[in-house]
């Protein structure tokens, strides 16, 4: 079976639609009170590799139930007044990840040009990720 539109022609689709950061741009925004880092990697990716400091883990699979207020999983977090900077392993699937919520209507939202394969190999810092303790 052939598919009418395949994973190359989405995400070139997404990049064409959405705002994409250089690894100096993203650097820049990090400690800025007004920025949120959400990292959209499955949480094995995250236990192996490490995060950005003070990234929100919000799995990829779950994103759009997160972020709609009216949805019975949605996160707070997603409410606030910030600038939300996405980023997967590669640049893929946060690209899709931003074209989907800025169609969602999530206002500033973008992401960060070859995902944190990118940022670690820049040497942009990286800390062990903390699974949350359940309540």
């Amino acid at each position: 079976m052939a598919l009418k539109i395949g994973i190359r022609q989405l995400v070139s689709a997404a990049n064409q639609k959405i705002r994409t950061l250089t690894l100096d741009e993203a650097r820049a925004m990090l400690d800025q009170p007004d920025v949120q880092f959400v990292d959209i990697r499955d949480p094995r990716e995250l236990e192996r590799e490490g995060t950005i400091p003070g990234a929100f883990h919000a799995p990829r699979g779950m994103l759009e139930f997160w972020v709609d207020p009216e949805s019975p999983y949605y996160k707070p977090i997603f409410g606030q007044d910030k600038t939300f900077v996405l980023y997967c392993a590669g640049g893929l699937r946060s690209a899709l990840s931003t074209a989907t919520l800025q169609d969602m209507g999530l206002p500033k939202i973008c992401h960060i040009a070859g995902g944190f394969g990118a940022w670690k190999q820049g040497g942009g810092d990286v800390v062990p990720y903390a699974r949350p303790s359940k309540v």
